[in-house]
């Protein structure tokens, strides 16, 4: 079997590898999906029980197929949905409940005490399972308003993928209301559905917040949502809900704390960046003794950091940069500490930090648990870790559950080895030290030139460069089809410093493709087969923008590209995403010319110049998309500039259309 079909069926070889794993908040057990095998599809959920004292046993809870699942804080009962219905599972029993809903589910969530289930409608309803099995309908309002739903911009541009949470005691839903009635609407999907798509500087959704009792009482949170349009964070643990909310502008916010009886709230923090506010993943939340933990960034005093602060102390070194907050660990004296992902110095490996939250004479404290090079994710409950480790020396994650200091288990991995085993060399290149990575084809012998593929899948927020293996396979690929891959992280990429990420605001263009164009000059004073007359360019999405750019801006560098669903006019992106960076479109008009395909296309191209070939690659499913790139197409050919065009999204056929296609340009 050729390696794109492999890959493909294999999902990347991710199926039949653990994931979306939880853990009991007591300790005593460990919950996450699996599939049986390297070509199954089909998720089960299965448990790892910690019987304290006692051997940890796996043991398969409920057979799949599984779209989600969640669970209580101490996993006894989980929800899971599939193709739109819930069962219920009894997690230390395993006894399977099918659960009759008024209608199709989505975001089934069980409450704290495990008695209820709430879930979304497709029609825009909360609704609440109550014991006996009576489905109530909880708050919902038909057209064009949903209750409970996490809008198009919290969930793609600020990573609030909820819309509802309970309270600690089960007995009241902290829940958005969207109306995204004014939003303009587009077409997307086959068959065709029309849905809201807020675009830059266009009309977003509204988006409230409401205390929902489950005796039909209601209360609205109250803050000033013109000034701050964005709910981007809800916590709601201990203490009290806390939110975060953003200006449209993205370089001012609020943390606020929210009093439960009358929705009032309360300025904890304030959060200001003259580019744009990145909140720390894993906050606002509260602390045991009642301080608020923020994550916010530390640029002052030779300091250029993402760090921690509780009530504005600081709580972990500079040389941090915070990714994650976890959760909480038992701690002396009662005072918990904290799980923390963050990268210490070196942007390709992530780690789990162990940080001190008691307040002493002693200072910042914060202890490295991870030690071995990769890439590391974490969980936590009780006294237990569990630690999933990606790294170059094997393929997938690798998950050790840990009780203190010692090793208890191992989650089983059955997902397939791929055919190719890729050693990509790890580099930090130019005066901005700009992380970066070559992959050779298996079996190079030095002194063989080598056409070079820029292969770019990221953009601003994203990362490429990264000390697991997982990143590399299909990269190797490439590689051993005759290119040397190169793949670099611009400035706008996290993981080094809030400076190096904020530089490119409203110039994203300039400063991301000069970055490129210098690392591959860099790269080949280290790497001398680098053939930097034939230098290719790859990418998706964002990373197909900068590969049509650099070859309509840049001829004499980039020789070929490939853009797999470009964007082609910034102004159709969603109004986070392209504001945040190019700021509003009446703000600057000139800001969003100069990074348009379809401007640059347009162009007459001047004479005697250099025109490069571009293969432009769309999903025949998504009308968007497609319509986008029909009318890049248009004004590529007004100008005569050679492109064609590939309408295939399966890998299986996309891959060997897109290698033919370069080994014909470079």
């Amino acid at each position: 079997m050729e390696f794109p079909e492999l890959a493909a069926r294999t999902h990347l070889f991710t199926r039949g590898a653990p994931h979306e794993v939880t853990v009991a908040a007591d300790g005593s057990r460990a919950l996450f999906l699996r599939s049986a095998g390297p070509e199954d599809p089909t998720d089960s959920l299965w448990a790892l029980d910690l019987p304290a004292g006692g051997e940890a046993t796996e043991r398969l809870v409920a057979e799949g197929p599984i779209d989600a699942y969640a669970a209580d804080p101490l996993a006894r009962v989980a929800a899971l949905v599939t193709d739109g219905r819930l069962r219920t599972v009894d997690v230390r029993t395993g006894a399977v409940t099918e659960v009759t809903t008024d209608g199709p589910v989505t975001d089934a969530r069980p409450d704290p005490t495990g008695t209820r289930i709430a879930y979304l409608s497709p029609s825009g309803e909360l609704r609440v399972i109550n014991p006996g099995g009576a489905d109530v309908l909880l708050a919902g309002e038909g057209t064009h308003v949903s209750w409970g739903r996490a809008e198009e911009v919290a969930a793609r541009d600020f990573d609030r993928r909820r819309g509802y949470w309970w309270s600690p005691d089960g007995q009241t839903l902290l829940a958005t209301r969207v109306d995204d009635a004014r939003v303009a609407r587009t077409e997307i999907g086959e068959p065709p559905v029309t849905v809201a798509r807020p675009r830059a500087g266009g009309t977003n959704a509204e988006v409230s917040l409401h205390l929902l009792d489950l005796d039909g009482g209601w209360v609205d949170v109250h803050w000033d949502r013109e000034t701050y349009p964005y709910l981007v964070a809800v916590d709601w643990v201990e203490g009290g809900p806390l939110i975060t909310v953003l200006r449209r502008m993205q370089q001012h916010g609020l943390v606020l704390a929210v009093d439960p009886r009358t929705g009032e709230t309360q300025v904890h923090a304030e959060l200001a960046d003259p580019r744009w506010v990145e909140p720390v993943a894993g906050t606002p939340c509260h602390l045991p003794d009642g301080r608020v933990l923020v994550g916010g960034e530390l640029a002052h005093d030779g300091y250029d950091a993402r760090c921690l602060f509780a009530d504005g102390t600081l709580l972990t070194p500079p040389s941090l940069y915070l990714r994650r907050v976890v959760g909480r660990m038992p701690g002396p004296g009662g005072s918990p500490d904290l799980l923390v992902e963050a990268s210490d110095g070196e942007p390709s490996e992530q780690h789990l930090f162990r940080v001190r939250t008691a307040i002493g004479g002693g200072g910042v404290e914060s202890r490295r648990l991870t030690t071995a090079p990769g890439w590391h994710t974490g969980a936590v409950g009780g006294d237990v870790l569990v630690i999933g480790a990606r790294s170059l020396d094997h393929t997938g994650t690798r998950w050790t559950i840990w009780q203190g200091d010692t090793q208890v288990a191992k989650l089983e991995l059955k997902s397939a080895e791929p055919p190719v085993t890729p050693r990509p060399t790890l580099e930090r290149v130019t005066d901005r030290r700009l992380p970066a990575a070559v992959v050779y084809p298996a079996g190079h012998v030095a002194g063989r030139r080598l056409p070079v593929l820029l292969d770019i899948d990221g953009g601003p927020g994203r990362q490429e460069v990264r000390a697991e293996r997982s990143a590399w396979i299909e990269r190797q690929w490439w590689a051993d089809n005759g290119f040397a891959v190169v793949t670099v992280d611009n400035r706008g990429t996290p993981g080094v410093a809030p400076s190096f990420e904020k530089v490119v605001h409203r110039r994203l263009a300039d400063v991301m493709l000069s970055d490129q164009a210098d690392a591959l000059a860099a790269l080949s004073g280290k790497h001398p087969d680098l053939d930097l007359a034939r230098v290719a360019v790859r990418g998706r999405r964002f990373g197909g923008w900068l590969a049509a750019l650099a070859v309509l801006r840049r001829p004499e560098t980039f020789r070929s590209a490939v853009a797999e669903g470009p964007i082609v006019d910034w102004a159709q992106c969603g109004t986070a995403y392209a504001e945040r960076y190019l700021g509003q479109p009446v703000d600057g008009p000139e800001i969003y010319a100069h990074h348009s395909l379809l401007e640059l296309a347009a162009e007459p191209v001047p004479p005697r110049s250099t025109v490069r070939p571009l293969l432009i690659v769309a999903d025949p499913a998504d009308l968007e998309e497609a319509a986008e790139v029909a009318r890049l197409s248009t004004e590529l050919t007004r100008t005569n500039r050679p492109h064609e065009l590939l309408r295939e999204t399966d890998p299986a056929r996309r891959l060997p259309a897109e290698l033919d296609f370069l080994r014909r340009s470079v």
